[in-house]
């Protein structure tokens, strides 16, 4: 009786996230729900998950509840911020599809773990990297992993391409870790593809341990403790790559899109059916791609993708609720692309540029039929740019800062489609995109041997043209 009352006592002081209570005296261990399980046990049913309309959730939430321990703010401490929509989630995101830009955010550069979100990088990874066509062998690590799984064998062979339904769709942890030990050699060294990824992608928040989101920590070799984790808008990044970006964004979208969908082993001995958990796919027009994702550690997140009248949005929710709370997601994620919709509209801020010669120093100012006689060099931004488009999600107050940045004068030698600056388009301060400047010309660099040469023809012209005649 008495652990029991420990238990409730913990409810009652929003500890949402704790998955186990003890008695005061550390005896038996009442579970509250699995650790380890991708999702709660009724996560992701879209026969009873509705829409919630627009509605705030009947159940206040504590501001800091269900806060895992291992959450840290990239600055050390989470500054206070204005959150207009009211958003059930600890950290969330709405942000430009083509260029992850910030639209809305809250919380959105805290570190916090992400669930089976982690997941759209599995996915991406594993199409860009991988054959669809692949024989994947599953090991015994990857048959021993918790639910939500497929239940391998060890030994089972599988196709590339049915696990990658079975990592989105049902967000199998056994899947994600075949297809890591296939891709990168072992979970490990998929982990360190999964990290280069992000940071190619501009994701300086993120560091993946597991294929699957399982909440985890490691030590490196400098000794320095890493968790699971990343931030609304690094989540918000990849996402907006794997669906508008990557090369194989198409074959990611019909996987993500898919709502059931059958498979055999290689064999065909065994078959499955796989079930999209991602119910808000049919609860919002214009809504593209989405993975659910909850852990004991994370709560419920969710990211997802929308394209409506041409304009490309992406949403990432972190920490939202702890069960029975699993449509709040749904709730803020309603909220978040309602705002975007509401509030941005799609333009064309491309213009193009007239520039300047830049003078060159140290080079050859007369023509001796190279066509080098010349001490400035005139600038283009490539053939490349007649007809091209820059298109950003603006609000109706927001002006497109251009801003050349180019050499006051260049030294010799010059070649011809030299890069020499660019052109910043900015926004709110912060660089949306950069476009390269070339030289159309190009300046040799004077030369002793260059100069005699070129004396030496003055002179000979003179002579010539004094000889007498005859």
């Amino acid at each position: 009786m008495r652990k029991w009352m420990i238990w409730m006592v913990c409810l009652g002081l929003g500890l949402g996230p704790c998955v186990r209570a003890f008695a005061m005296d550390g005896s038996k261990t009442v579970t509250v729900w699995e650790e380890g399980q991708d999702r709660a046990p009724d996560e992701g049913q879209p026969a009873t998950a509705q829409p919630p309309g627009g509605e705030q959730p009947a159940q206040p939430k504590s501001p800091d509840e269900g806060q895992p321990a291992q959450t840290k703010s990239t600055n050390g401490e989470q500054p206070a911020q204005p959150d207009p929509l009211k958003l059930n989630a600890q950290s969330a995101v709405l942000a430009d599809g083509l260029t992850g830009r910030v639209l809305y955010g809250k919380g959105e550069d805290t570190i916090r773990p992400m669930a089976s979100t982690t997941k759209i990088m599995t996915c991406i990874l594993a199409l860009e990297l991988g054959d669809p066509d692949d024989v994947v062998t599953a090991t015994k690590e990857a048959a021993g992993q918790p639910k939500v799984h497929l239940g391998v064998q060890s030994g089972q062979t599988f196709y590339l391409k049915d696990l990658l339904y079975s990592l989105m769709l049902e967000s199998h942890n056994d899947a994600a870790v075949m297809i890591a030990e296939h891709i990168g050699g072992s979970v490990p060294g998929f982990a360190r593809l999964m990290n280069e990824k992000a940071k190619a992608l501009g994701c300086e928040n993120t560091y993946f341990i597991t294929p699957n989101g399982l909440d985890a920590k490691e030590t490196d070799e400098a000794g320095v403790e890493h968790v699971h984790s990343t931030t609304a808008a690094d989540l918000a990044r990849i996402m907006a790559y794997c669906v508008n970006l990557s090369p194989k964004r198409q074959e990611f979208l019909e996987i993500t899109q898919t709502q059931n969908y059958f498979f055999t082993d290689v064999p065909g001995k065994h078959s499955y059916n796989c079930t999209n958990h991602n119910a808000f796919l049919t609860m919002m027009d214009g809504v593209v791609s989405g993975k659910t994702g909850f852990t004991g550690g994370a709560g419920y997140s969710y990211v997802a993708a929308m394209e409506k009248d041409g304009r490309p949005y992406v949403i990432a929710i972190l920490g939202c609720g702890w069960p029975p709370h699993k449509t709040w997601k749904w709730a803020d994620a309603r909220k978040l692309f309602n705002f975007g919709l509401e509030h941005y509209q799609m333009k064309d801020v491309y213009e193009e540029q007239r520039f300047s010669p830049v003078p060159v120093t140290g080079g050859l100012c007369w023509d001796d039929g190279s066509g080098a006689g010349t001490d400035q060099v005139s600038l283009t931004m490539g053939q490349e740019s007649a007809g091209r488009e820059l298109k950003l999600l603006l609000g109706e107050d927001e002006q497109v800062e251009i801003r050349q940045n180019l050499p006051v004068r260049l030294a010799a030698p010059v070649r011809a489609g030299q890069k020499v600056g660019t052109v910043e388009y900015r926004l709110n301060g912060q660089t949306v995109r950069s476009f390269p400047v070339y030289t159309e010309n190009g300046v040799e660099q004077i030369t002793l041997k260059r100069c005699l040469l070129r004396v030496g023809a003055l002179f000979g012209g003179l002579w010539e043209g004094q000889r007498p005649a005859g």
